[in-house]
């Protein structure tokens, strides 16, 4: 079978490699579609810690059951199907607490090889994340499972309700799927990024209020605006971190920002970047009380430094957020049945297995925001 292979960053080549065949419990999965992943991106920039290199990648997928192994219950040869690339174990100290996202073998059992013609499915990914593609979902669509599955965990942890004032700091694939969930909920929400594009997409999804980010760096400390009053003013920026977002042509952003929440500051903030200087001022933008994501993810190693009279006093929440639960695939697979969220429309072009390289390279350039690939 034809397969991309990821020879280092910046490099991608497609090979011959030797189809695999399912054993006891597997299935083999005739790729129709593949999506590109932030997590891919990474990996083609700089390398990543969970893509090894030599190897396939590629996660986010659906296809047609080419083949099932002995054992297997509710799947046959011909099945259209949707899965995700991982699942717990449900025998380690976090599966026993129920954490099953924690899961000690997640990530070294997970499977990766979406660029390819088939992929291997195996036995204990079958039993709980795999699901039969309904009608009026495209393969394109059912491919976004995976990130949808992430974003419904992100969203667990927090309780937005009608009206709530919410903040995404990227406007990116997961960005965006955050926006989308958000307006299902009936939340105000405000997603601010540097490319006036994405901006533009974020409106057209439904964003009640958008701010291009500024690329400069502040000269001096800033002090952030506030309503006369106000007992617990948002902390001024400290040198050398990004100056706050500025509006196009509209005067200090942040000051429209605020006024978005009535001065107040947002009940939540998604941080969908994975940047440094973001983690560090997205406590911010939210009210006391309010609480942070943090899903972006930075460089293993990477520290910073916060504020702890803000955390402290204003008692602001700092939560991360890391991967799924079968709980969260299953909600995420019916979403999408639903058919009520427009995820088409992240999805900026396709290109065939063996031109993988070229829907890298574009995105590497900030140009789109996921792309199919189609074998």
């Amino acid at each position: 079978m034809l397969a991309n292979i990821i020879i280092k960053p910046g490099r991608i080549e497609l090979c011959e490699i030797k189809t695999p065949q399912p054993s006891h419990g597997e299935i083999l999965i005739k790729i129709k579609a593949a999506l590109t992943c932030g997590t891919d991106l990474k990996a083609f920039r700089r390398g990543h810690p969970m893509i090894p290199m030599p190897g396939v990648f590629g996660h986010e997928f659906s296809g047609v059951v080419a083949g099932v192994g002995k054992g297997v219950k509710g799947f046959r040869e011909g099945d259209e199907i949707m899965a995700v690339h991982s699942a717990p174990c449900l025998e380690c100290s976090y599966c026993k607490k129920r954490l099953y996202n924690l899961c000690e073998k997640i990530m070294d059992t997970k499977v990766l090889g979406a660029f390819s013609e088939y992929m291997l499915l195996p036995k204990h990914i079958v039993k709980q994340n795999v699901f039969h593609k309904p009608r009026n979902l495209s393969f394109e669509e059912a491919a976004f499972l995976e990130p949808l599955s992430c974003v419904v965990h992100s969203m667990k942890s927090v309780d937005i309700k009608r009206g709530d004032n919410v903040l995404v700091i990227g406007a990116g694939p997961i960005g965006f799927l955050h926006l989308l969930l958000l307006k299902e909920k009936g939340a105000k929400v405000a997603i601010s990024d540097k490319h006036k594009k994405k901006l533009k997409i974020a409106k057209e999804l439904g964003a009640d209020f958008v701010m291009r980010t500024d690329t400069a760096y502040s000269p001096s400390p800033t002090p952030l605006p506030s309503r006369e009053g106000l007992t617990h003013p948002c902390t001024p920026l400290k040198r050398g971190i990004p100056s706050p977002l500025v509006g196009e042509g509209k005067g200090e952003g942040f000051f429209h920002m605020k006024k978005f929440t009535d001065f107040i500051g947002f009940d939540y903030l998604f941080e969908c970047t994975g940047i440094p200087a973001v983690w560090e001022t997205s406590v911010n933008y939210v009210r006391r009380g309010g609480t942070v994501i943090l899903f972006g993810g930075c460089k293993s190693g990477t520290t910073v430094t916060y504020d702890t009279g803000r955390l402290h006093y204003d008692e602001i929440t700092l939560k991360g957020v890391f991967h799924f639960t079968p709980s969260d695939v299953k909600k995420a697979y019916k979403l999408l049945c639903k058919g009520r969220i427009g995820i088409s429309s992240l999805i900026s072009g396709s290109y065939p297995l063996n031109q993988l390289q070229k829907a890298f390279d574009k995105l590497a350039r900030g140009i789109g925001i996921k792309y199919a690939v189609i074998p």
